[in-house]
């Protein structure tokens, strides 16, 4: 009997940068997807994807996609109908939109078209109904595709941090500092020179989203858009000689007190919408509550749940605010490649794929 294979055709744009390595490992014998086409710069155009690539994840390159000759990011060379994308943002503007007019489903990484009133800016555990956007944008612009992007990593972070504090007591303010893994710039990212026994206090951009993102996220859809919630955020954002995972130190007020105990309760409690848990990639736990003081820590804490968990700790009062702790989550995984795939399979699991 002939067997019939019903995973859904995706191509990578950007496919040999940090973030595409990522989705190639994690397209390996996806349940949904299969990788069949793989587009990056001219330079590596024209090229088998092993050879191209300078791969730099632990493991082999998986077979099938090291054969991919590298197609240019352009929808008249890639035929898969859905598109990740994790292309820069200097380029991705205009590919993208080239994609989404051409009738392609894009799922970004890039920060081009977030903050675009039409386009859905998506944590699927927190603002699935943004999704409704998707007729607007294509009605609104003639698509017969549309784009739905996923935040910047440290944004995801934050607002998965935030998330069960928000639906529970709601928040006014917070404020939030940064120490943020080097493989959040990429490669060949900041210079030795620069970060061995040091820390860069500054991460060009990073401020910016993570204080306007989480509006959107925590927006309520309207008829121009999403209207942002108002929520106010004071970022400060460093760089730290660690490889993978953002640690944020968070700080907040309420609008109803809330003490320690009772937010160590909400996340050990909080469970995400039973269609986001059958998700292949959504982890069992969203979060994981660290007791010992000392933790969460990147090299001990980043990978819990596949690297999709939020690892939540230090839980405690604040005496200028209400309350502080810390978070911690996977920057390339949780923060893009991972969050990435769960949002293309939430539009796979609702019917919104050709």
């Amino acid at each position: 009997m002939q067997v019939v294979n019903t995973r859904i055709p995706v191509a990578l744009l950007g496919a040999t940068g940090l973030v595409g390595q990522r989705l190639v490992a994690a397209l390996e014998g996806h349940p949904n997807f299969a990788l069949s086409c793989v587009a990056a710069s001219a330079r590596s155009v024209g090229r088998p994807y092993g050879e191209a690539v300078h791969w730099r994840l632990p493991g082999a390159i998986p077979t099938a996609a090291a054969k991919l000759v590298v197609e240019p990011c352009d929808p008249a060379h890639v035929k898969a109908r859905l598109v990740f994308s994790a292309i820069d943002a200097e380029v991705a503007y205009d590919t993208e939109a080239g994609f989404a007019a051409a009738g392609r489903v894009v799922v970004s990484n890039a920060r081009s078209h977030r903050m675009a009133p039409d386009v859905p800016l998506l944590i699927p555990e927190i603002n699935a109904t943004h999704l409704e956007l998707i007729e607007q944008q294509r009605s609104t612009r003639g698509w017969g595709g549309f784009i739905v992007t996923n935040p910047n990593c440290s944004t995801i972070g934050l607002c998965l941090a935030l998330a069960p504090l928000q639906a529970s007591v709601g928040i006014e303010s917070v404020i939030v500092t940064t120490l943020q893994a080097i493989s959040g710039a990429g490669y060949p990212g900041v210079s030795a020179m620069d970060l061995l026994d040091n820390v860069v206090p500054f991460v060009p951009g990073e401020e910016a989203k993570i204080e306007s993102e989480p509006k959107k996220i925590f927006g309520h859809i309207s008829a121009s858009g999403v209207a942002s919630c108002a929520l106010e955020i004071s970022s400060q954002t460093h760089r730290v000689p660690v490889m993978d995972g953002h640690l944020l130190a968070i700080s907040l007020r309420t609008r109803e007190r809330i003490s320690p105990q009772r937010a160590r309760r909400l996340f050990e409690e909080y469970r995400a919408p039973g269609e986001i848990v059958a998700l292949p990639s959504s982890p069992e736990r969203l979060f994981r509550v660290a007791s010992a003081e000392d933790r969460p820590q990147p090299r001990l804490d980043r990978n819990a749940g596949h690297g999709m968990t939020v690892t939540v700790g230090r839980l405690r009062s604040c005496p200028v605010l209400d309350l502080r702790f810390e978070a911690l989550s996977h920057n390339t995984v949780r923060g893009a490649a991972g969050g990435t795939l769960l949002i293309a399979e939430l539009l796979a699991a609702r019917g919104l794929l050709p």
